[in-house]
């Protein structure tokens, strides 16, 4: 599998040297408008066209003055590889098994990406650096490549569709001093940002080093916006502008702490801009120049957009709809979105919108919204200077919440309430609304086929021979309303409500059981004895559920040796589940020690490469986990 990170390239002066191309289209494609798309990677619509006076984005600006800006665009991820996984599929990640950042998914061969129809209906198609989908993006794109202008390469008067990837806004250039100096060395003094006057989110408290990191971060969108500038002036100059319809879009929210992987608006609140030349129009009856359009719009309907742009036939497995184009559909009344495993944490979060009222469940919130390892470390300098201000005690009550275990509902009120400081779940006077949005919520779940009510590792191994997508849609083994039943008990049921579970017949049932009990204190007997018996049940996932709930409650050999028997599995997915689990029961992991410096040296690369591991996916992921564990447990071990 490839994921391919960007090279981004810092200007200091928005111009080209050109090569030749076409500048009209043929005869036979003349009505099929070229598409452009420029994706920034972890920014929230914090842009001078959205009203942001701080943010230095002329170029950005110029387009909405001449475009479109919609004010509720949301991802369906608060992360990178899933959100992009529906951009490119026109599926929502937890249909396809995608929703784990990051995993190698198979892709169904029966069904085709977008840039594979868009070739099929005449479009040159090409990918500009990153991919990050969750499978393999291997001949997808005519081109791959790192030029920002490479439409250049298609057959003359051929339609284009192309993806940039402008950066360099992730996250490890805001949280990372030296890649921050990097890409900022050429910016002119006057554009740098004042961290006295940077606007703070209340989620963060005000300290140098806080105003600082976020100063850099809007240094970062200026240096992001005159990339943008670059392949606007480059598209002019090929006189192509007339031809091309733009988009502007990012990934998800900020790379930063209560944005980027935060299940809330701001991970999936981005911004979007369209440019539609004046021969277009047509093709989008609501565009209104320099306006605003104030509809809920998610992005699981571009990809169904781009193809009804383009004059070509949605499929029917498309899960979104497309917003403009000859048949567009007036707009949704309720956008979805999903947070899973980001790297070597395991989580599970849905949330619906209608625009309005924005609903989350939790289906695990035993788990802290910061939880211990090394993706949430000092080596990122945001939660580095965050967690120093938590341990001296200078964060108040909200701030405090980025530390605390989640509660199971979460509701709020964006009109009055925008920046979601008031959890409305608890109000009688919002039940109504509340249960119409978890209405919503749960048919969708049961609707997609939700992959995400079985554990990683369970889908893969039902689906092995064929992909997770045909296994939920094809077996008829897959069960989403019955397992669903039992994963919206956690959090709320008692503790008979669950034991009554654990002899179900679908190991999807049993697992949700055991993640119920793992909420609750002070297990009794009966369900000691229940876990104990789990951990010989056939699912290695409801294993080492098991074993994790019962290590919570009472020190026992069996799960812990049912742990470390698990860490050495060959599936990858499964020994990452058992890796996360030992880190997570603390001290009482201590006996398997010896196992985990004999599991890392397995995961170990090539000393002679510069990759500590052997790939940067499962065995980093795991890798980490084990690293961490065994820090906590005193080793002297170097975690990186």
């Amino acid at each position: 599998m490839k994921n391919i990170n960007a090279c981004i390239f810092v200007v200091t002066e928005v111009q080209f040297l050109f090569v030749g191309c076409a500048s009209a289209q043929t005869k036979g494609n003349e009505e099929k408008p070229n598409i452009l798309v420029l994706i920034a990677e972890d920014i929230s619509p914090e842009l001078g066209c959205y009203g942001n006076e701080y943010a230095t984005t002329p170029n950005i600006d110029r387009m909405a003055e001449r475009g479109m800006v919609y004010d509720l665009a949301l991802a369906t991820a608060p992360i990178s590889a899933p959100s992009r996984s529906a951009l490119v599929s026109g599926l929502y990640a937890t249909s396809l098994g995608t929703q784990h950042l990051r995993s190698e998914i198979p892709f169904p061969k029966k069904m085709k990406t977008l840039p594979q129809l868009l070739r099929e209906n005449g479009y040159f198609t090409s990918n500009r650096d990153k991919t990050d989908y969750n499978f393999d993006p291997e001949g997808i794109w005519d081109r791959q490549t790192s030029e920002y202008a490479s439409w250049r390469h298609r057959s003359n008067g051929q339609p284009f569709y192309c993806f940039i990837n402008v950066g360099p806004s992730h996250e490890g250039t805001v949280n990372n001093l030296e890649n921050y100096k990097h890409f900022v060395k050429d910016l002119p003094a006057e554009l740098f940002h004042d961290p006295a006057k940077v606007p703070l989110p209340p989620y963060y408290p005000d300290s140098p080093k806080i105003r600082e990191i976020w100063a850099h971060y809007y240094d970062i969108l200026t240096v992001l916006d005159r990339n943008v500038g670059m392949v606007l002036d480059s598209l002019k100059a090929d006189g192509l502008m007339d031809e091309t319809i733009i988009f502007f879009i990012a990934d998800h929210g900020f790379g930063m702490p209560r944005y980027k992987r935060w299940l809330y608006k701001t991970g999936l609140h981005v911004p979007m801009v369209v440019c539609v030349p004046d021969k277009y129009e047509h093709l989008v009856p609501d565009f209104s120049q320099g306006g605003h359009d104030a509809r809920l719009v998610s992005f699981i309907d571009l990809p169904a957009t781009w193809l009804n742009l383009s004059g070509a036939e949605v499929p029917e497995y498309f899960e979104g709809k497309p917003i403009m184009g000859p048949n567009s559909y007036p707009g949704r009344g309720y956008a979805f979105g999903a947070r899973d495993r980001a790297d070597d944490m395991f989580e599970m979060s849905r949330v619906v919108t209608d625009g309005r009222y924005f609903y989350v469940r939790h289906y695990m919130p035993h788990l802290p919204y910061i939880q211990p390892g090394f993706i949430f470390s000092d080596e990122k300098e945001a939660f580095k200077e965050l967690r120093r201000l938590h341990l001296n005690g200078e964060t108040d009550a909200e701030q405090e919440k980025l530390w605390n275990k989640k509660p199971v509902e979460e509701l709020y009120d964006w009109r009055t309430d925008p920046q979601e400081l008031n959890n409305l779940a608890g109000d009688p006077a919002y039940g109504t609304i509340k249960n119409r949005l978890k209405s919503e919520l749960h048919d969708w779940m049961v609707k997609t086929r939700d992959l995400g009510l079985l554990p990683e590792a369970e889908y893969m191994i039902r689906s092995e021979g064929s992909t997770p997508f045909e296994y939920a849609r094809e077996s008829g083994d897959y069960q989403p309303r019955k397992i669903l039943e039992v994963a919206e008990m956690v959090g709320v049921a008692k503790e008979e409500e669950l034991l009554e579970k654990l002899n179900d017949k679908d190991s999807g049932v049993r697992y949700w059981a055991v993640i119920g009990l793992m909420q609750l204190d002070n297990l009794n007997k009966s369900a000691k004895g229940a876990l104990t018996n789990l951990l010989d049940d056939s699912s290695p996932s409801v294993q080492i559920a098991a074993a994790e709930t019962l290590c919570y409650n009472v020190f026992s050999s069996e799960a812990i040796e049912t742990l470390g028997r698990w860490l050495f599995d060959d599936r990858p997915w499964v020994a990452l589940q058992a890796a996360r689990s030992i880190l997570l029961i603390g001290e009482v992991a201590r006996p398997l020690i010896p196992m985990m410096y004999k599991k890392l040296e397995m995961l170990y690369g090539d000393p002679a490469s510069s990759r500590k591991f052997k790939d940067f996916n499962y065995s980093s992921f795991t890798g980490w986990a084990i690293e961490w564990a065994l820090k906590e447990l005193g080793e002297n071990i170097q975690v990186n």
